[in-house]
């Protein structure tokens, strides 16, 4: 399967350019081909693309909200009229099953352009006070408007697990409030993102508005975040970048979105219903390959449920059929590369040094090609080991006893990230209870779905501020007061 004719080039002020600094290959996990070429980037060509950017920004932000929203809307066609070859793409790149390439990777995509083409208020009447000490020494009536206007220059610097919903999720809401972008997607899969960019331009998107750099050298991602035209970064990626991406922001008091690193807690009761626990837990093997940072990869198991848990824990896992994400009943792909493979079977080995007991998984599957990894359950853990404390971002779960609903409480929130946590309990008033105490940004009562309108975002190391739905919209705005004499 070859990509590489519409991946060479990088996407600058409406034009393709040529990379500075040739190419480099991009790898599917599961076969280990190279599948195309993606574009080196310089500094001076990121500054470019960011100058483009600015540019086009005042032009773009004094169109209409209807204006925007068309160029989002057909850009969305023109999406899903290519379905079928963006997902083989996407698939390619990631290592996705065939379902989750299709349907969460750019099924998700097309659907969050259809999301911002909806045009929504961006004008708020505030009811008039009287201003007791007005500016003549006399009393007035004051009336005023909540404005939101465009940030200006976006920097979206994108994940490697889902190349067509992370993105869209940055693009489509920043284009849809008038914002300028630059994108640089993470260097694994960056070919989906180049077909983003060739959606919107045929859907009439003018030149400068969006703007895609790649490149393997941290330099790519640094210039697009250091550059004076820029004046807000949206990054989704670990927390050790994050914290980097803030320092260089705080310099310019650049404005920030960050959805950063998970350790979701699942805290499942005595009286809870374990196949649904188990059914929501085991997407930590299935989805993304455990590459997900909303995955619940800790359990707080209370004790009276904890045995029977752990065994149909590991009996679900061993059913899952890891293999060729092409093949029609794999459950289980591959991860992004051997150097993360690597990296997860280094925690499975640390877990096992720490004293957690590998019930399932634990070893690399017997097969000829792809960077896979056996769905691994670790128990008998306890809080303070590393596989419990830190993002391993693969297939992995570990599992914690508590007795007292207080301690379940207690081991969830100890934690430095605050993601997304869950709750399952029979009891739905305790389930709420408990949720409402838990210190994360989200959290799943007896269920690990989502609703794609609310809030999403993490307390702690997991991040700064929220998107989706309409909360993305106030995310990639100004909030501006204008106020008169009623």
């Amino acid at each position: 399967m070859s990509q590489v004719a519409d991946g060479q080039r990088l996407f600058v002020g409406g034009s393709w350019v040529e990379p500075d600094g040739g190419h480099y290959a991009v790898v599917d996990p599961a076969t280990e081909e190279t599948i195309g070429w993606a574009p080196e980037a310089s500094r001076d060509q990121v500054h470019a693309a960011c100058a483009a950017a600015r540019e086009a920004f005042g032009p773009w932000s004094r169109t209409s909200p209807e204006e925007r929203a068309a160029v989002l809307g057909r850009a969305a066609d023109i999406i899903a009229s290519r379905f079928a070859p963006y997902a083989e793409l996407a698939q390619a790149e990631t290592g996705a099953t065939t379902g989750t390439a299709r349907a969460m990777q750019v099924g998700v995509g097309v659907a969050r352009f259809r999301r911002y083409a909806r045009v929504e208020p961006a004008e708020w009447a505030i009811p008039p006070q009287i201003n007791e000490a007005g500016p003549m020494g006399k009393a007035a009536v004051m009336g005023a408007l909540a404005v939101r206007q465009p940030v200006g220059v976006v920097t979206c610097i994108t994940s490697y697990n889902n190349p067509w919903a992370n993105p869209a999720g940055k693009i489509a809401p920043a284009l849809a409030m008038g914002n300028t972008v630059v994108v640089k997607p993470a260097p694994q899969d960056p070919l989906s993102v180049y077909r983003m960019a060739q959606a919107l331009e045929a859907a009439g998107a003018p030149p400068g508005v969006m703007n895609v750099v790649t490149g393997r050298s941290v330099e790519v991602g640094e210039a697009a975040v250091a550059s004076p035209d820029v004046d807000m970064v949206s990054f989704t990626g670990s927390t050790a970048v994050g914290q980097r991406i803030a320092e260089v922001c705080g310099r310019d008091m650049k404005r920030q979105l960050m959805e950063l690193g998970g350790k979701g807690a699942a805290v499942v009761f005595d009286d809870a219903d374990v196949g649904s626990a188990v059914a929501g837990i085991g997407t930590t093997f299935s989805f993304y390959s455990g590459q997900i940072c909303t995955a619940p990869t800790r359990v707080l198991a209370q004790r009276g449920v904890y045995d029977r848990l752990v065994e149909q824990l590991a009996a679900y896992a061993h059913r899952l059929k890891v293999g060729d994400p092409r093949e029609p009943d794999t459950v289980v792909g591959p991860v992004i590369s051997a150097a993360h493979r690597e990296r997860v079977e280094s925690y499975v080995e640390l877990g096992r040094k720490e004293g957690a007991v590998v019930v399932t998984g634990g070893r690399r599957p017997s097969l000829e090609r792809g960077f896979h990894i056996a769905p691994t359950l670790l128990a008998d853990c306890t809080n303070d080991m590393r596989v419990a404390r830190e993002e391993i971002f693969g297939p992995v779960v570990t599992v914690i006893p508590f007795e007292e609903e207080e301690e379940g409480i207690a081991l969830a929130n100890d934690s430095d990230y605050g993601l997304i946590d869950y709750v399952w309990s029979g009891d739905v008033a305790r389930a709420f209870r408990v949720a409402r105490q838990l210190r994360a940004g989200g959290v799943g009562v007896n269920t690990v779905g989502r609703n794609m309108e609310a809030p999403f975002g993490g307390f702690k190391k997991s991040g700064v501020g929220r998107d989706v739905g309409s909360y993305a919209l106030h995310a990639y705005s100004e909030v501006q007061a204008i106020v008169w004499p009623g």
